[in-house]
């Protein structure tokens, strides 16, 4: 059925502006965006084809790209490029901003600060949190990008930022492209080595944080190293 045809209080343009976007599904919110539709499909059901390609529903738009979302007949480049721009910024939105000589106060500060980015990435990435003498924030560094699902670490590369910028202290972070945060035995031997090495430089390693999909562990809470 045509847009048009429904009636204007289901209308999704209609619907937000009466009774506010939080009120919309998403495929209503799905069809705002792709705007219009075919000959043969609304834009609302190319909405629920766009969302029902996967299991995932809306989690699959966080990371399909506009060949993938070509692939559905009625979504052209125009329509695919604006989905794939909303995603991304709700993930900027979603992300907090941090300023040189921000506090870090806790490894919740830590999760905020690396979790939008990071749970959608696809490959592991390594990176540190640099922080000065009173803990505020140096720079944030990208030590390394691994293969799908593996990094590799080498601690001359982690402390290379931390010694270059004077940094007291660094907080490692890095992803599980799985989904699930749960620390493996390569991560706790990793953690290992860089406290030792940053001992000898007389840089603190105050916790290394492992991020997945909405979750995260840190390894110093739970006292394993």
């Amino acid at each position: 059925m045509k847009i048009k045809l429904l009636p204007e209080e289901e209308r999704p343009v209609e619907k937000c502006l009466s009774m506010g976007v939080e009120s919309l599904s998403n495929s209503e919110l799905l069809a705002l965006l792709i705007n219009t539709g075919t000959r043969d499909k609304s834009a609302m059901a190319l909405a629920t084809e766009v969302l029902a390609k996967d299991e995932r529903g809306i989690s699959y738009l966080k990371e399909s790209s506009a060949e993938e979302l070509m692939t559905i007949e009625g979504i052209g480049r125009a329509k695919a490029t604006r989905i794939m721009a909303a995603c991304e910024l709700g993930k900027r939105i979603s992300s907090r901003t941090v300023r040189q000589g921000d506090r870090i106060e806790s490894d919740e500060d830590i999760a905020e600060l690396f979790m939008e980015d990071m749970r959608y990435q696809k490959r592991e990435v390594f990176k540190a949190l640099l922080l000065d003498s009173k803990g505020g924030v140096i720079s944030i560094e990208t030590i390394s990008v691994g293969e799908l699902n593996s990094t590799l670490v080498h601690p001359r590369e982690a402390f290379v930022p931390a010694v270059k910028k004077s940094a007291a202290s660094v907080v490692f972070v890095h992803n599980h492209p799985s989904g699930d945060p749960t620390p493996s035995k390569e991560d706790y031997e990793t953690t290992q080595r860089l406290m030792a090495v940053g001992n000898l430089l007389g840089i603190r390693v105050l916790d290394h944080l492992v991020i997945g999909d909405g979750r995260y562990i840190s390894i110093r809470a739970l006292g394993n190293y």
